[in-house]
């Protein structure tokens, strides 16, 4: 299987992801490169395995997703 090309998101990017069903928008808040905690849970990112804070559009909420979950752009 082919690796996935690694996005690179920036805070400010707009982006979208699967939230219970549905698709959410927002925007990227910040990269997180450490073991940290965020959003009220522990983040287990590095490095080579970073993770974003985003801002959901519609709830105001923040969350944290890898790259791979995230789509830049407006769906």
């Amino acid at each position: 299987m082919a690796k996935k090309k690694k996005q690179d998101l920036s805070p400010g990017d707009e982006v979208s992801w699967s939230s219970h069903g549905s698709t959410a928008q927002g925007k990227v808040e910040k990269k997180i490169t450490k073991r940290q905690k965020e959003a009220g849970r522990t983040v287990a990112a590095s490095p080579e395995e970073p993770q974003y804070v985003v801002r959901s559009e519609k709830s105001g909420g923040k969350a944290v997703h890898k790259p791979s979950a995230l789509r830049k752009g407006r769906k």
